[in-house]
């Protein structure tokens, strides 16, 4: 073979991939599937926790946050409170003695803007057999919502906190953890689905599921997204009047392209008696939206029943045929495949050089009747089919090369 040959074998896209780029190949067929599953279920869990879980348990925290500050939340130091159950502390962080803060102060509801002016501290009082401490929005809170927030504050700084601040974070510790929300989550959303399902299978319900659907057709650019998820949320959710039984392959839109179809039906009479023989009603889906296709009617005898399932079809159709199911898919042929074809040359080649032996020998003469072979072809029309089988290329047709030397004609 000449050098320029080679070289444009060897730099050809064709070409086998070297070692390292192999290795790396597997590598990757290896990780990417767990890897890209793992992927895909973290985006979906993403996608509903925030825009799903974090709204509801944002609404359901504010309701919390609405009745328990309703209730547990001091707008400022009660008049009746007794003085000695009031800790104020001064530069020094000392407590200022009960009877110095009431003659200070006079009335207690005071004592916020008297500390501050003073340059005292206030860091508790006791009312109702509950004790409060203040914040900067000058509201008290019970002692334990803030030690509870102080331990877990999350991204809330408690100095300059407000107390809704702070009880929405205290709600969230106490009456929303994940391990609760979850469960909780789930069950509703079971339990609206069933009912919405239920509202739904009633005549009210399809007028007001028909009603907004025509009002959604009414806009132009969300009517073409909503008809395209609705045939694949109906494919895979509704329970359908037309039901996939068997996957077959047929010879569709023409002989020699097969196509996968899925039988609906045993067709229509009338087909089936202009064909003499059964017929089935096939959709053939489209790729890669199999809810949509064209339903042909074709011979029973020209459908090839498959061994895969309803949703190994479906996943063969949405990534056009890149997902081949796995007790499908070919193995490496390769090796076998030359090994085969080097014996059938190499036995062809046996059998030209005896036929072209035998011709030889007819030529002189050695062999007036026995040269012919059974069926009376003369050997050298055998010799000549058999090299056409094998598609070698003949002397006169193939270019003059540099060891040929010029063409006959010029020498």
């Amino acid at each position: 073979m000449p050098k320029t040959v080679k070289a444009e074998l060897v730099n050809s896209p064709l070409a086998p991939p070297g070692p390292f780029r192999r290795a790396v190949l597997r590598g990757l067929g290896v990780v990417m599937p767990p890897l890209l599953t793992i992927v895909l279920f973290i985006w979906a869990w993403a996608t509903i926790d925030g825009y799903v879980l974090r709204p509801i348990e944002s609404g359901v925290g504010r309701i919390g946050v609405f009745f328990a500050m309703r209730s547990n939340v001091l707008n400022g130091v009660p008049n009746d409170v007794d003085p000695n159950l009031i800790w104020v502390l001064d530069r020094n962080e000392e407590r200022v003695p009960p009877e110095r803060v009431s003659e200070a102060v006079g009335r207690l509801d005071r004592l916020p803007n008297q500390a501050a002016m003073r340059g005292w501290r206030i860091k508790s009082l006791q009312h109702g057999g509950v004790t409060y401490v203040p914040l900067a929005d000058r509201k008290w809170i019970p002692e334990s919502v803030y030690e509870t927030v102080e331990e877990y504050p999350g991204s809330l700084t408690l100095s300059t906190a407000r107390a809704r601040d702070v009880y929405e974070q205290y709600v969230r510790l106490e009456y929303l953890p994940r391990w609760r929300t979850i469960p909780v989550f789930l069950v509703v959303f079971v339990g609206i689905l069933y009912l919405l399902g239920k509202f739904l299978a009633a005549g009210v319900g399809k007028i007001v599921v028909t009603s907004a659907e025509m009002l959604i057709n009414r806009l132009p650019v969300v009517r073409n997204v909503y008809s395209s998820v609705k045939q694949v949320t109906d494919l895979f959710l509704t329970e359908r009047a037309v039901e996939f039984n068997r996957v077959v392959a047929v010879e569709y839109p023409r002989m020699g392209i097969w196509s996968i179809g899925f039988v609906t039906s045993e067709s229509l009479l009338d087909i089936r008696s202009a064909a003499n023989e059964p017929v089935l009603t096939v959709l053939m889906p489209t790729s890669p939206m199999p809810a949509t296709g064209f339903t042909v009617n074709v011979r029973k005898s020209e459908a090839i029943d498959l061994d895969i399932t309803l949703d190994q079809a479906i996943q063969f159709i949405m990534s056009c045929g890149v997902v081949v199911p796995p007790h499908q898919q070919c193995g490496n042929v390769a090796p076998d495949l030359s090994a085969a074809i080097a014996q059938r040359l190499q036995r062809e080649a046996g059998n030209v050089a005896n036929h072209l032996t035998a011709a030889r020998l007819d030529q002189a003469g050695a062999r007036p009747e026995a040269s012919r072979d059974g069926d009376g072809t003369p050997p050298e029309a055998t010799a000549t089919g058999l090299l056409g089988q094998l598609d070698l290329p003949s002397r006169s047709d193939s270019a003059p090369t540099a060891r040929d030397g010029p063409a006959p004609a010029d020498r």
